[in-house]
């Protein structure tokens, strides 16, 4: 740490005259004053210099001429290789102590995922020298699938990225250090930044909300002066505050002496035995556990593994990426690439790795999955020692992989489900955080807030259940066999065996099953009285979710109830199938196929209430529905009229259903986000449940995430509360136009203690002293007006002098309460009201 502080005080000079000298940004021929861009210029940064000290030694030939002057070169090559390796490990230091705290705090906020402006991903030092690319990730209409462009997948050379339309954000030419900041995009926007600082205004005018929030820009290091000259307030952070003089100057020091970042370290024995024990289960060469290795892998790939036994040594812990990899255990990991975890691997075996995350963990991303005793015996328990034979490995082909009930039937069905069900919040987690970051075609599928539960695993290994389900393979094919490019027009096809599946279902229930007895409280599952995930909250902020543990709320308009194959295929469409860089087609299939599925688990709840009130209550869901839907559910909806088997004594069923559930899974219900938990003091903590009793139109005013820290007398340790808005719809089976199918008169709001969502829209900063002052004013809000009068006395906007101030202790208390599961949030929605 001293000497990457000395190198810094050392440097200071020099980037205060560099940054003083460029700040008008005087336009100048890049390419003359600097020479082309090419990556190798940075490969010849002192890292390589050090490599190869004859490169450093001008006058080496020249004093070769004696074994005297050969012995006196070579002395002379290694006193600068040691000097140089000196130097580099100084930098290194100073980026791990000094740049990349910034780094974190102050960009990856916005620059991380694939919603990251431009591409950019600044949370590992891979990204940054990837660069940015011009082209949009999210883009809903191209009519042909784009080339993935995942990090640490798709491609690992710098040169390969530029292959790839990356741009350098970072100097590629001479490394001088007047190159090294001129010719960096990085440093001209923070030297933009500091000559047109944010305006003082507390709410950021059009300049902002027009140009490059609605129209994003990514200026090459040869279109910089242009760009600036057009969008002066355009500078980095975008849209917020500057970067205070001190990391101002910590970062033009690192950018102006070559931006040296650390490669990653090799992992400490304890971590690299724990992975090479959990490969060597992975890998085993029995057809029977080839099978189950794939089969958990393809669920697994989009979560961050990590060994609990190991965590208090290191917290936040070691992270992996379950990836597929040409190469065993022992050798470099060759990643197989395709664009979905069940491509072709197009290699004899298939071997699963764990691959250790380098990145900065964001909130976004992040699915902490554990691996201790417990679960690995239950592995052992459904994939190894369970009675079954794998004859033949299935085919890699679209129409058998894309399809899990096909691909896995030679695995158990009890030993598939129960693997889900044991993580259940992370199986549903990764239609939130796996492919995608965010979107809001695949989200307006769903409400705003519902329960979920899950049919007992026991009944789901009924042999005339898993028969009928066999006989139903080529019904329940899924849309993702299609591939990334396809036509919209196949959702008809898709709609006709969905129906067919459905009209089979129930006419299998009612003959096989009599008298109720699988629509009985019991067939829920109850977590085995142990287990947390047992039932779920899911909420929508629009274009992206939240998904936790437990029973959050008052009690939701609409539930479902999951079963297996409902499950399965809920993964394989969004997450296994999905592919954020597929064509229209693809997006919007995936789209329509998840209507069907959100209405069979909510049929599966319905089915849970007596006869006569399922259609009235399904049509209460769906009001103003278009004839699409209509003339669906009719045609694929043969009459259903078995009895529940449960007795129901109340005159409103749905509520005296939600109380029956919830008293089957009180064993297993956490607290984690009560209000309860909150250590503020009791009158504080009624005040804040008052908040949970605000409906209707003022509701509409709040934004989708409000985060609010509250003050106490310990300055140091802030209570965190989140205000969701729970937007209500008439109907959630619109594609488009969603406002026109807002039930406003029923929004609410869940205030919950800890932080919940990715992506806040607002924050709120408050003494616990003024928490009755806060909760009249939310009761009394009318009008937007009334909104930004409360804003003026609560809120920390983007335009505040002391947001990162806040944004850092917001940070530094999510990650102390949740170090495991916490991450940066992302600030791509804050708003400016």
């Amino acid at each position: 740490m001293r000497s990457s502080f000395s190198f810094w005080v050392k440097s200071t000079v020099i980037a205060v005259t560099i940054i003083s000298g460029c700040a008008t940004l005087a336009k100048i021929n890049i390419d003359e004053e600097f020479g082309v861009a090419t990556p190798e210029n940075r490969a010849a940064t002192p890292e390589n210099r050090a490599a190869t000290p004859e490169n450093r030694t001008a006058t080496s030939e020249e004093q070769a001429t004696t074994q005297e002057h050969r012995a006196e070169s070579k002395t002379t090559a290694v006193n600068n290789n040691s000097a140089l390796t000196a130097s580099l490990q100084q930098e290194h230091d100073f980026y791990t102590a000094h740049a990349k705290p910034i780094i974190e705090s102050r960009c990856v906020v916005c620059h991380a995922c694939y919603d990251a402006p431009c591409q950019l991903k600044m949370s590992s030092p891979e990204g940054i020298e990837r660069g940015a690319n011009k082209e949009a990730v999210y883009e809903g209409s191209r009519l042909l699938a784009a080339q993935p462009n995942r990090l640490f997948v798709d491609a690992f050379e710098v040169q390969q990225w530029r292959e790839r339309a990356f741009f350098p954000v970072l100097n590629e030419r001479v490394q001088t250090a007047k190159a090294n900041t001129q010719a960096s995009v990085i440093a001209r926007m923070l030297m933009l930044k500091k000559q047109h600082p944010l305006p003082d205004d507390k709410i950021l005018d059009a300049r902002f909300n027009g140009s490059l929030i609605g129209n994003q820009q990514c200026p090459t290091i040869e279109e910089f002066d242009q760009f600036a000259k057009s969008e002066p307030l355009a500078g980095m952070p975008y849209g917020l505050p500057g970067l205070n003089n001190q990391e101002d100057k910590i970062l033009m020091t690192w950018l102006e002496n070559g931006a040296n970042m650390p490669k990653a370290q090799a992992l400490p024995k304890a971590e690299q035995d724990a992975v090479n024990k959990l490969e060597a289960f992975l890998n085993a060469d029995s057809l029977n556990m080839q099978l189950s290795a794939r089969y958990i892998y393809e669920h697994l790939f989009s979560t961050h593994l990590y060994f609990e036994a190991l965590t208090e040594q290191s917290l936040p812990p070691q992270f992996y990426n379950l990836v597929r990899s040409v190469t065993p255990t022992g050798q470099e990991i060759q990643i197989i690439a395709g664009r979905r975890p069940y491509d072709a691997p197009n290699t004899d075996r298939v071997y699963y790795r764990l691959q250790p995350i380098t990145s900065t963990i964001v909130n976004k991303t992040h699915q902490p999955y554990a691996i201790n005793k417990d679960l690995m015996d239950k592995w052992e328990k459904w994939f190894v020692t369970a009675d079954y034979t794998v004859t033949k490995l299935p085919s890699y082909k679209p129409k058998v992989a894309a399809n899990p009930l096909t691909a896995f039937e030679q695995l158990p069905v009890n030993s598939r489900y129960r693997f889900m069900l044991e993580r259940a919040e992370n199986t549903i987690m990764g239609y939130i955080k796996g492919p995608v970051c965010r979107g809001q075609v695949a989200l307006n599928v769903i409400n705003d807030r519902f329960w979920v539960y899950f049919v007992d695993p026991d009944m789901a290994d009924s042999p005339d259940l898993k028969a009928f389900y066999a006989k139903q393979q080529n019904n329940l094919r899924m849309p993702a066999e299609e591939q990334s490019t396809t036509l919209a027009v196949d959702w008809i096809e898709y709609a006709n065996r969905q129906a067919d599946y459905l009209k089979a279902r129930n006419a299998f229930f009612n003959t096989s099953i009599k008298d109720g007895k699988h629509l009985t409280i019991d067939g829920i599952w109850n977590g085995d009285n142990v287990n947390e995930n047992a039932s779920l909250t899911v909420f929508r902020h629009f274009d992206n979710a939240t998904v936790v543990k437990g029973l959050i709320g008052q009690q939701p308009k609409t539930a479902w109830v999951i079963d297996y194959v409902l499950l399965e295929r809920i993964h394989y469409l969004l997450v296994a199938g999905f592919d954020v860089y597929g064509n229209y087609g693809h997006q919007l299939l995936t789209r329509l196929y998840m209507d069907f599925l959100r209405l069979e688990g909510e049929a599966n709840f319905l089915a849970l209430l007596p006869p006569e009130n399922r259609k009235k209550e399904l049509k209460s869901w769906y009001q103003k529905a278009g004839i699409e839907l209509s003339d669906f559910i009719e045609f694929s909806n043969v009459e259903f009229n078995q009895a529940s088997g449960i007795e129901y004594k109340s005159t409103n069923p749905k509520q005296e259903l939600y109380n029956l559930l919830n008293q089957h899974l009180s064993p297993v219900q956490p607290n984690r986000y009560h209000l309860k938990t909150s250590e503020l003091t009791s009158n504080s903590v009624a005040l804040l449940k008052q908040i949970n009793s605000i409906k209707g139109e003022r509701v509409a005013i709040l934004p989708e995430l409000t985060m609010i820290m509250v003050e106490t007398n310990d300055a140091n340790a802030p209570e965190v509360f989140t205000l969701v808005r729970n937007s209500a719809h008439y109907n959630v089976n619109s594609l488009f136009f969603e406002e026109d199918n807002r039930d406003i008169k029923n929004d609410t709001v869940t205030l919950v203690h800890g932080l919940i969502g990715s992506y806040p829209d607002s924050f709120l900063h408050v003494k616990e002293t003024d928490i009755a002052s806060l909760v009249v004013t939310l009761q009394n809000m009318k009008t937007a007006k009334d909104y930004e009068k409360m804003l003026d006395v609560f809120a920390v906007r983007r335009t505040n002098p002391d947001f990162w101030q806040f944004s850092d202790k917001l940070h530094k208390s999510f990650m102390q309460h949740e170090p495991i599961r916490g991450g940066w949030l992302d600030f791509n929605r804050l708003e400016s009201r």
